[in-house]
C-alpha cells in the first residue's frame, strides 16, 4: 500500500465511538432555573440539582477490514485542542488519522475529558477554577511557536512568521477554529479517563501530542504489559525520574520527535529539558528510546503543529519508518 497516494481507498470494517472513564456526582444546594428550549417555545422549569456524569473522554475509532498492525493506533491530542486535529490540516488536507489508516493501523481519535464530544462539568460545582481560553497571540506566539515576540497582529497582512515557517500561516483563523477551552483542575480525571482507553484494549500504540505526551507516557507506566510504545510529538511535560521508575518499560520503545525554533520561545526553553530528563532515564533503564531533532536532521521550519505543517505527511512517514523498524506493523 502506498501511504502516500492520498487518492486511493481503503477497506473499512466499522466505524463507531464509546466514552470511556467519568463518573456519577451528585448536585445541591443549587437555585431551580427557567428556560426556553427553543424560539416561541414554553418555559421549561429546570432543578440543576441532581447527578451527573463527569470526567467522560469521547473515543472515535475506524477499523479496517485487514488491519496491517496487530495493534491499534491511539491519537491523543494537545492542550487546549481536541481530537479534529488528527482529522483533517487547516489547510485542507488529510490529517494523521487517514495517513496511518492508509498505512494499515485501525486508528482510535479522542476527545480527551472536557473537549469538544466529551462534554463539560458544571463550573464551579465540580471545578474550582474557570476554564483557560486560548488567544491567538497565545498560540501564535508561545505554544504553537507560528513567530517570535510581538509578531501577532489581528490583521493577516501585519503578522510576522518566523523565516522558513511550515505552517500555512494564512490559515490561521482555520486552525483557530478548532481552540477549545481547556481547565487545568481535571488532570486525574484525565489521566484516568486515557487509562481506561488503554484498558479496554488489549494492546495500543500510542501517539499523543503536547499536553498529550504525558498522558500518554504515564498510560505506558501504569499499563507497561498494554502499551506497544509510545510515540510524543514535542511532549510539554513528562514524568519526574524521581518519583517514577522507567525500569518497567523496558519493552516499550519510546520516540520523541520535537521542531524547529525551540529555542526562541520561553515555554519551550522551560519544558523540553524536563522531557529530556525523563527521555535519558529512559534509556539509562535500557529502554528503547528515541529523540529526533527535526532540524538536526536538516527538516527546517516546523511548528509545534507538526501534524498540520506543510510537510506534515513526511513526518507521519518517520513515525511509520520507527514503527516498521520496530515490528510494530507488517
Amino acid at each position: 500500500m502506498n501511504t502516500n497516494d492520498a487518492t486511493s481507498a481503503i477497506q473499512v470494517r466499522d466505524i463507531g465511538s464509546f466514552h470511556v472513564g467519568g463518573k456519577m456526582v451528585t448536585l445541591s444546594g443549587m437555585s431551580p432555573r427557567s428556560r426556553v428550549s427553543t424560539a416561541h417555545g414554553a418555559v421549561h422549569p429546570v432543578d440543576p440539582n441532581g447527578e451527573v456524569i463527569v470526567g467522560q473522554m469521547y473515543v472515535q475509532y475506524v477499523r479496517l477490514a485487514s488491519a496491517r498492525s496487530p495493534h491499534p493506533l491511539l491519537l491523543w491530542h494537545g492542550g487546549g485542542m481536541s481530537g479534529v486535529n488528527w482529522e483533517t490540516t487547516p489547510d485542507g488536507r488529510p490529517g494523521w488519522q487517514m495517513y496511518f489508516l492508509r498505512a494499515g493501523f485501525d486508528v482510535y481519535v479522542s476527545d480527551a475529558v472536557e473537549r469538544g464530544r466529551a462534554s463539560w462539568a458544571p463550573y464551579p460545582d465540580v471545578y474550582p477554577e474557570a476554564p483557560y481560553f486560548r488567544t491567538a497571540r497565545e498560540a501564535w506566539e508561545e505554544t504553537f511557536r507560528f513567530g517570535p515576540a510581538g509578531s501577532w497582529h489581528a490583521q493577516p497582512q501585519s503578522r510576522r512568521p518566523h523565516a522558513g515557517m511550515r505552517f500555512d500561516v494564512s490559515k490561521m483563523e482555520a486552525f483557530m477554529n478548532q481552540f477549545v477551552p481547556r481547565w487545568s483542575t481535571n488532570d486525574t480525571l484525565t489521566q484516568h479517563a486515557y487509562d481506561a482507553l488503554i484498558e479496554r484494549l488489549p494492546g495500543s500504540i500510542v501517539l499523543t501530542h503536547s499536553q498529550g505526551g504525558n498522558f500518554g507516557l504515564r498510560a505506558a507506566l501504569n499499563a507497561p504489559e498494554r502499551v506497544k510504545a509510545v510515540i510524543s510529538l514535542e511532549p510539554s511535560g513528562a514524568p519526574d525520574p524521581a518519583q517514577y521508575d522507567p525500569h518497567s518499560l523496558r519493552g516499550v520503545p519510546h520516540l520523541f520527535v520535537w521542531g524547529d525554533y525551540l529555542e526562541r520561545h520561553p515555554f519551550w526553553v522551560e519544558s523540553v529539558p524536563k522531557v529530556r530528563r525523563w527521555h535519558d532515564a529512559l534509556a539509562a533503564a535500557g529502554v528503547d528510546t528515541e529523540w529526533i531533532d527535526l532540524p538536526a536532521r536538516g527538516i527546517e521550519g516546523n511548528s509545534h503543529a507538526l501534524m498540520a505543517d506543510d510537510n506534515s505527511d513526511d513526518i507521519a512517514g518517520i513515525v511509520l519508518e520507527w514503527m516498521r523498524a520496530r515490528r510494530l506493523i507488517d
